[in-house]
């Protein structure tokens, strides 16, 4: 009988073939090798970069900051590679906002100043207010550069760096405290200074010097003579009798340079917002066939300083931190004279944009950083 259960075979009987084998599963694709891990972006890679430049930024305050060179300040640290806005003080605008540089600024009061949050401090107080000022940002252990004549030689007994850029550099690499120049007297002394370093200007004679400004030289307080109806279609000497208020720093600048010469200054007001065109008549110790080699010869090598052929105009210079020169020479005198005429932006080149370029050198950056060219 067949046991249908059994797995052997009966004897004599063909014997069975094996079972077919299961068909064997395919075999798995490999796995594929582990991603290698992602390598850092270098340390100059855009978004590092831009971490780092945020990172490292010198905090900065602006005392007076709704005046015209405040707000000028305030916009250029608002797009300077190293600076950072920390505070902006305005006393009569306190709370107030305002657009600069392309960003929102909230004044605050003078008293509120958070000076701990700050490492450089600009001050474009008024005249006669901000030497105090500058005294108790200095007392923090705070940087300070001036705009106000305070501390500007011929105004006091402190002895500070005069911050001509291009007349003091050295003296201003490294220094705590900076007396900015006034605004005539930048376009004034950089027109003179190739004379004087070469001891040209003819001994016991005048330079004479008439420089137009436009109204935002004299401040933003509401005057009755600064209203648009007074200024307009006008064109108006004042402050005659050569005792202007930058008179004391043009004069100590040129009688350290040993000149024997006396200076007659005579600003006037001109009906456009900035920019300031000074004409300088001077005489010399001798001819020169090509005077302007003097000047282009002196400022070669000077980022902000244009020596031309073409007579400088106002347009050439408004919104930019540079002086214009050029020089022609004067005539049918008995004596050899020049005419020198220079062009800046008050604000800029005048105020605001020096002061910049001088907290530049004192921190060792490039001179031309963040500054309008």
């Amino acid at each position: 009988m067949l046991d249908g259960g059994s797995c052997f075979n009966r004897p004599g009987s063909p014997p069975s073939r094996p079972a077919p084998r299961a068909p064997r599963p395919a075999p798995r694709a490999p796995r594929p090798a582990p991603r290698a891990p992602r390598p850092a972006p270098p340390i100059d890679s855009r978004p590092l970069q831009q971490y780092a430049f945020n990172v490292h930024k010198i905090p900065v305050g602006v005392l007076g900051a709704s005046g015209y060179a405040g707000r000028e300040l305030c916009a250029l640290i608002n797009n300077h590679p190293h600076f950072d806005l920390a505070f902006a003080t305005a006393n009569a605008q306190r709370g107030e906002r305002a657009l600069l540089g392309g960003r929102e600024v909230r004044f605050i009061a003078s008293d509120d100043a958070p000076l701990g949050n700050a490492e450089l401090v600009f001050s474009a107080l008024p005249h006669g207010a901000s030497g105090t000022w500058i005294q108790r940002v200095h007392q923090h252990g705070l940087r300070a550069i001036d705009l106000s004549s305070d501390l500007r030689p011929g105004h006091t007994r402190e002895v500070v760096p005069y911050g001509l850029t291009e007349v003091a550099r050295e003296s201003l690499r490294g220094a705590e405290v900076i007396a900015n120049p006034g605004c005539y007297p930048t376009a004034i002394l950089l027109s003179l200074i190739p004379l004087l370093t070469r001891k040209l200007i003819r001994p016991g004679s005048s330079i004479v010097v008439d420089a137009a400004s436009g109204v935002t030289g004299a401040g933003n307080s509401p005057k009755p003579e600064l209203m648009f109806g007074e200024v307009t279609e006008n064109y108006r000497a004042y402050g005659v009798g050569n005792e202007h208020r930058h008179l004391p720093e043009m004069r100590s600048l040129i009688a350290k340079h040993e000149a024997d010469a006396d200076l007659l200054f005579t600003p006037h007001l001109l009906p456009v917002a900035r920019g300031i065109l000074a004409t300088t008549t001077v005489q010399l110790t001798q001819e020169f066939e090509h005077p302007l080699a003097i000047w282009q010869d002196h400022y070669g090598n000077e980022p902000f300083v244009e020596i031309t052929q073409n007579l400088p105009a106002l347009r050439d210079v408004v919104h930019r931190n540079a002086v214009r020169i050029t020089v022609r020479k004067a005539a049918g005198m008995r004596v050899p004279t020049l005419i020198v005429l220079a062009a800046i932006d008050n604000l800029v080149k005048g105020a605001a944009g020096q002061a910049v370029q001088n907290a530049n050198v004192a921190y060792g950056f490039a001179e031309v950083a963040g500054l309008p060219r």
